[in-house]
């Protein structure tokens, strides 16, 4: 059974940054699809980046430019960096390992606000 825990979530002033960690435990994530997703109040699950087994990237075009993800497969971990922070970026964020039909975190709250 893989167990995906997010931490890193917060309060931050906009212009703030913030780093997201998930850390998965029963699978290594080396071969898998990571990814973040997120959902904002009142709105459906969206995508905010993911990270392929060759470290390939893709973006949500909210987030092109101002966040990074990346993965460390030595700690079976994998990061979001948030730069920028914008009230809208606010939502629940997910991390997810193998795409739509993958395993899922509880999610960690990021808000937005000053």
């Amino acid at each position: 059974q893989v167990q995906l825990v997010e931490s890193g979530g917060g309060l931050v002033q906009p212009g703030g940054s913030l780093r997201l960690a998930c850390v998965a435990s029963g699978r290594s994530i080396t071969i898998h699809l990571m990814g973040w997703y997120r959902q904002p109040p009142g709105k459906q699950r969206e995508l905010v980046a993911t990270v392929n087994s060759r470290n390939s990237t893709n973006y949500g075009d909210s987030v092109e430019g101002r966040f990074t993800i990346s993965r460390d497969n030595a700690k079976n971990t994998v990061y979001l960096q948030m730069n920028s922070l914008k009230p809208e970026d606010t939502a629940v964020y997910y991390c997810n390992l193998g795409g739509s039909r993958g395993d899922w975190g509880q999610g960690t709250q990021v808000t937005v606000s000053s």
